[in-house]
């Protein structure tokens, strides 16, 4: 069965898009640390990632840079969401690999909008 995979360290955002992604029936599952994510990451491929970008330790760049070099994940398309929302962090999520980016707090349109762009719904 396919998921999304939505890594984000604030609970209550995880909490909220796996609510709202299961609406869709993708089948959300949550972590809420990079490490946990690279246990599934491991085993399973996720049909879709949603990624933050400002996490302690190994932040959300780090994270996108690994998915787009494995091989079995490069083409898993990355939403990343986030609260910055300068230019720049969008410019460097897209030319690191992410499909797109929402901004916190998350309006339901635009998290469609770049879920139809992954090609996801």
């Amino acid at each position: 069965m396919s998921f999304a995979l939505v890594i984000d360290d604030n609970k209550q955002t995880t909490d909220a898009l796996v609510e709202i992604l299961n609406l869709w029936d993708l089948h959300a599952r949550a972590v809420l640390n990079p490490a946990a994510a690279m246990s599934i990451l491991e085993e399973e491929t996720p049909r879709v990632v949603f990624l933050d970008i400002n996490m302690p330790g190994v932040n959300g760049f780090e994270v996108l840079g690994y998915l787009k070099r494995e091989p079995r994940l490069a083409s898993v398309p990355v939403i990343i969401v986030t609260s910055d929302d300068q230019p720049e962090t969008e410019r460097k999520a897209l030319r690191g690999g992410a499909t797109a980016v929402v901004i916190k707090p998350v309006m339901i349109e635009f998290l469609e909008a770049a879920l139809k762009k992954a090609g996801v719904i």
